[in-house]
């Protein structure tokens, strides 16, 4: 399984999409970010990220396209009907299987189109195990009595999912964003590799059957809509395993590691001037997220213009490290590394970020670590992404710090190249 990690997860987050991980109403994608950087430094390495989400694999490629969103391992779509696994996002054969059973799609299509308040949604949301529709908030609950006791004089075994005010799912009794979980879990436990902790996220109604898996902790984030609230209030709101987020979005998931103690629970973002270190750090992960997002502020001139700041980028530097451009150039980037010290400010209010996704590291010696990682860069509206490969070496007079010794870059296509240092680190 393309998702499973060689050992036991640290940590599983189990994340919905709108308006849990991603803030709609935050066009800097502040909050989200946070959690990336946080992530990336501190548990990419031995944890499981999971978005489970209610759109389907069409809109959640587009949504990817305009968010800033990490690769998970694993990806939960279409309210807990489709499993995919990994960057291909191979499905989870034995998960339809499960589905199938007890499953007529035609005729819970052809009783719900006797409901004119119904409206269907556009076809990408229809999918084998889903039936999608929208309908007035004030219409939903008579239409969704109705059409419950048409399909169980069918014998059929679906569930009726209402969520968002408007949006509502017809899926197998099987499925759902909480028995995908539990699924996944029961498999994962199978293999021996049960993760640690798990932590589920959500806003909505299709989001509360996470809240009801066995021995997870939960979050409700700070703007959960009224039909979860609701839900919480009749279910658990004893349990002191779930909370209300009075943070939005992705800053409430943060705000529930740190309630959880979950540690780390403090991005890197949120750290300004000094660096993250000891025991409970991941410093290769530090090194790299914490390097790149010096790059961002000193090009937003969110750092003071001196030689101290500067003289973190060159001393994080080996003097004999190599810069392979993707063109072919090699150069030595230690010398090469003051030509960034023009681009001081050359971002200053624009909507400029860099973020690290995919970190995948392998230690190849006592001191030396090979690593392989996504490089984003968003400059206004054009996003392009570096695949990076590098060497960083423990520094001998200094255990708790690393320096890059080789680095590899490689654009993507359509992404374009640049012979400017100031966009190659």
């Amino acid at each position: 399984m393309e998702g499973l990690k060689e050992f036991s997860p640290r940590l599983m987050i189990v994340s919905d999409l709108d308006n849990t991980m991603v803030d709609h109403h935050d066009p800097e994608n502040i909050s989200l970010l946070r959690f990336n950087a946080l992530w990336e430094a501190d548990y990419r390495h031995d944890s499981l990220l999971v978005f489970s989400t209610g759109r389907s694999p069409t809109l959640y490629k587009e949504l990817r396209k305009e968010k800033p969103l990490l690769t998970p391992e694993i990806t939960i779509m279409s309210v807990g009907t489709e499993i995919t696994y990994g960057d291909s996002m191979s499905p989870d054969k034995g998960w339809e299987e499960v589905l199938n059973q007890g499953w007529d799609r035609g005729t819970v299509v052809k009783e719900a189109s006797r409901f004119p308040q119904l409206k269907f949604q556009v076809e990408t949301e229809q999918r084998p195990h889903k039936v999608s529709f929208y309908i007035e908030k004030t219409k939903s609950s008579e239409v969704i009595n109705a059409l419950s006791k048409r399909l169980e004089e069918h014998q059929l075994d679906v569930k009726i999912i209402y969520s968002g005010g408007i949006d509502l799912d017809i899926l197998p009794q099987g499925a759902g964003k909480g028995q995908a979980l539990a699924y996944l879990l029961k498999k994962f436990n199978s293999k021996g590799k049960s993760p640690q902790n798990t932590l589920v996220c959500g806003d909505s109604g299709n989001d509360a059957e996470l809240f009801s898996v066995a021995d997870v902790y939960g979050v409700m984030v700070g703007n959960a809509q009224e039909e979860l609230l609701q839900w919480y209030e009749g279910n658990a709101k004893s349990n002191p395993k779930v909370i209300l987020a009075h943070e939005r979005c992705a800053a409430g998931i943060i705000q529930a590691m740190q309630h959880f103690n979950l540690d780390p629970n403090v991005s890197p973002r949120d750290i300004v001037g000094l660096s993250q270190t000891g025991a409970k750090y991941f410093l290769l992960g530090h090194e790299i997220v914490e390097f790149h997002l010096l790059c961002e502020r000193w090009r937003r001139a969110e750092v003071e213009d001196s030689n101290e700041i500067f003289q973190r980028f060159k001393s994080a530097i080996d003097p004999n490290c190599s810069l392979l451009h993707p063109w072919g150039v090699e150069e030595n980037l230690f010398t090469s590394i003051d030509v960034l010290r023009q681009c001081y400010g050359d971002q200053k209010g624009k909507q400029f970020r860099i973020w690290i996704d995919r970190i995948r590291p392998l230690k190849i010696s006592l001191d030396i670590w090979l690593v392989r990682f996504d490089k984003w860069e968003l400059i206004e509206r054009e996003r392009r992404c570096c695949c990076t490969t590098a060497l960083l070496k423990v520094k001998p007079d200094a255990p708790n710090s690393l320096s890059w010794i080789h680095i590899h870059e490689t654009w993507l296509d359509g992404c374009g190249s640049s012979t400017n240092l100031c966009c190659s680190i």
